[in-house]
């Protein structure tokens, strides 16, 4: 929904931008950095090198060139623009989305929720140019069939401070003495007690404008290895509901539980016929798969209604990309630039040419156990610990 459709936002007063900036040199870079890799993936030897990370201005910049440039119209705008009631970070930054296509298929797309994972961004602005200006039949075929919305950088203030969260900056210019500030992890803040973040607020209120029929969510995790060869993996492919677990068979009568493994099912393929990626299946502590509630598209996938904002219950599947390796002292830094940002393209590229053709529907869900992983013993949740399987 583009922001001609909608009604102009009201003027919020301004954030207490000195404070704020005063506590952001502060803020420290990042966890530990993860063991580095091998030759599979380069390693930055303990030197990360963040300085061709797009920052904030970076960003603003190419969605702006890529409306005046486009060939086919691609619509960049803030979420004021959009008439959200809450439309800008915790800092103060406008919340930039990017919208092409002109298909009754809604689809989302986000990147950088967390601060410190930056190809995301990268690799949803190449997608928009693409979408924006390729004339191929592929890309005839997807503008038709889809309307896009892109959030290239979700999280402005996390990723100028290159740290995960974002920070409650009203609690550290009203209460200074009160030391650090609060962090919070954005993709922790879709809950019915959660939204402590403006950023939450601002896009949760756009999505339920939007009524997405699908969506794709990309991270960066640590480095690990596959299961059963030992080869550094480059891209995981994640699923924020466990499929076969305590939640998604659930919901919309298994139909969640289906598609998304056959979205994964289908990228696992096409990505395997480039022989730099190397893929598995996105696990935690070694052989839980992932149960989280209060995670974004966790939320968009249970029909969260917050507020009242989306009283008919809306929902739609999304699964997730984690890349291996951040922008943490130690970690990949720019040195898998190129390579990180081209595999989250293709694989974007892929699953959304796979859904416009049907090949995705198509796919069987059972090969999902096909993609290398550890034996699953449990599920790792966010609100009764970890499961164990049965």
């Amino acid at each position: 929904m583009t922001p001609q459709h909608l009604a102009p936002a009201p003027s919020r007063s301004s954030r207490r931008l000195a404070a704020a900036a005063a506590l952001a040199v502060a803020l420290p870079l990042g966890a530990a950095a993860p063991a580095a890799a091998d030759a599979n993936f380069p390693s930055a030897e303990g030197r990360t090198s963040i300085s061709s990370i797009l920052t904030y201005d970076d960003v603003v910049q190419e969605l702006q060139q890529l409306e005046r440039t486009g060939r086919y119209g691609v619509d960049a705008f803030t979420l004021a623009e959009a008439g959200m009631t809450v439309s800008t970070s915790e800092q103060g930054r406008d919340l930039w989305v990017a919208t092409v296509g002109s298909g009754e298929e809604h689809v989302w797309l986000q990147g950088r929720i967390h601060g410190n994972e930056p190809y995301g961004t990268d690799a949803l602005l190449a997608l928009l140019r693409d979408l924006g200006t390729n004339g191929s039949p592929e890309y005839e075929l997807l503008r038709e069939k889809f309307t896009f919305h892109v959030i290239p950088m979700y999280n402005p203030d996390g990723a100028e401070a290159n740290i995960r969260h974002t920070v409650l900056w009203d609690q550290v210019a009203d209460a200074p003495q009160d030391g650090t500030p609060q962090r919070v992890d954005l993709n922790r803040d879709w809950t019915p007690t959660g939204f402590a973040a403006d950023e939450s607020l601002a896009f949760y209120e756009y999505w339920t404008t939007v009524d997405p029929a699908w969506g794709i969510d990309i991270h960066h995790q640590g480095l690990k290895q596959q299961a059963g060869t030992g080869d550094d993996v480059t891209l995981s492919l994640g699923i924020s509901l466990a499929p076969g677990g305590p939640t998604l068979p659930g919901i919309r009568g298994g139909a969640y539980d289906v598609l998304t493994r056959q979205m994964h099912v289908h990228v696992y393929d096409e990505l395997a016929k480039y022989g730099s990626i190397t893929m598995d299946r996105y696990q935690v502590g070694g052989s839980y798969e992932i149960d989280i509630k209060g995670g974004v598209v966790s939320a968009m996938m249970t029909g969260l209604d917050h507020g009242g904002m989306n009283p008919e219950g809306h929902s739609n599947p999304v699964v997730f990309f984690e890349t291996s390796g951040n922008t943490s002292d130690g970690s990949l830094g720019q040195r898998a630039r190129g390579k990180s940002i081209r595999q989250n393209v293709l694989a974007v590229k892929e699953l959304l040419l796979g859904v416009a053709t049907g090949e995705v529907q198509e796919e069987d869900p059972e090969r999902w156990e096909e993609i290398p992983h550890q034996p699953v013993t449990g599920y790792s949740t966010d609100y009764a610990g970890t499961i164990p399987v049965g």
